[in-house]
């Protein structure tokens, strides 16, 4: 975008971050994505001292049917380029190769198609509950889904900046976890039976697993090493020159900030990245950081991971007598390693 007025030339930036999601409803491997996007661009002034963000319309069913029209052929050239998709005149097909030896590629394969990987009905459909009536498709639809060839894309949730909760939960859903555990439970024959949130169009509510076919499923959704599944884009991108100048803790490539932030800035924009014991704490709700005993607070003065002195440690500390957990310490959640094999 150009300015006559001054002939300065400004660009407009915007940003996404994406949550790559692995699993269906039904712990079923189907990769999607989840991508909070922003509603609009921002453009830094001449000097990239400070950015204003400008809000756009959303998009209509048309323009979404349309970007998904354009989603589906590249996503279809590029399997084609892989050697994972073939066409003929009339139709398109995986060329997948059935004696890959793989035995993740097996049990991915079997939960892409709903069937059982392991035990005596490998190669059988999962076993499901219809309790509900079947849903009319064209009831599911709305002006915000765009549909072509088998893609969709949804986008008919907004949260405005002062909506704070609204994007919370909103987080809070695109990040959550592959399996409910309130929702999962076991049936008198022993199997497992994992409730769906949202019934299937075909009336199932339930899906039901022998559990060496349930730790299968689990198995295929585990990503390979390495692969990173939150990805950040446009100005949010790690190593964006503007990234400092609309997040919060100020941080961005070629800016630097010390512990008390930079100069001028609130409170909330100094903040600092969490150490490894707030994200303890913040993960699994164990805090290293407060006595258990006085209540009072404690700090790191030591980092011991020789075995050898975390024996001779431990063995003092039993031998006078002292209460592990009333010294701050978790018992043992494992046998020592030579109990493993004598």
């Amino acid at each position: 975008m150009i300015h006559k007025a001054g002939y300065t030339k400004k660009t407009a930036h915007t940003g996404a971050v994406t949550l790559i999601q692995r699993f269906g409803s039904g712990l079923n491997l189907n990769i999607h994505f989840h991508m909070l996007f922003l509603d609009g661009v921002y453009i830094a002034d001449a000097k990239g001292a400070s950015a204003r963000f400008h809000r756009v319309n959303e998009p209509s069913n048309g323009e979404l049917t349309q970007l998904v029209h354009k989603i589906a052929h590249r996503v279809g050239r590029y399997l084609e380029r892989q050697g994972w998709l073939e066409r003929d005149a009339e139709n398109s097909y995986l060329a997948l190769d059935t004696t890959d030896d793989d035995p993740l590629s097996v049990l991915q394969g079997h939960s892409i198609t709903y069937r059982i990987a392991l035990g005596p009905q490998a190669g059988r459909k999962v076993f499901t509950l219809q309790t509900l009536p079947p849903v009319d498709m064209d009831e599911t639809h709305s002006g915000t889904v765009g549909e072509v060839a088998g893609f969709n894309l949804h986008a008919g949730v907004a949260a405005r900046a002062d909506q704070r909760r609204k994007l919370e939960r909103l987080c809070r859903y695109i990040a959550r976890p592959a399996v409910s555990e309130h929702r999962l439970s076991l049936t008198a024959q022993g199997q497992v039976r994992y409730q769906l949130k949202t019934p299937y169009r075909d009336g199932t509510t339930h899906v039901i697993f022998e559990p060496l076919d349930f730790i299968a499923r689990l198995a295929a959704l585990v990503p390979k090493p390495r692969v990173n599944l939150t990805r950040y884009h446009g100005v949010f991108a790690p190593n964006s020159q503007h990234r400092a100048l609309v997040t919060l803790a100020r941080r961005g490539c070629g800016h630097k900030t010390t512990a008390a932030g930079p100069a001028g800035a609130s409170p909330v924009a100094s903040q600092a990245p969490m150490s490894w014991a707030q994200r303890l704490k913040r993960v699994f709700n164990i805090d290293i950081e407060t006595c258990r005993v006085c209540g009072g607070s404690m700090k790191v003065i030591a980092c011991i991971e020789d075995p050898q002195v975390i024996k001779k440690i431990l063995t003092y500390l039993r031998g006078t007598g002292l209460c592990l957990e009333a010294a701050g310490l978790p018992q043992s959640r494992a046998p020592p390693q030579e109990d493993l094999f004598s």
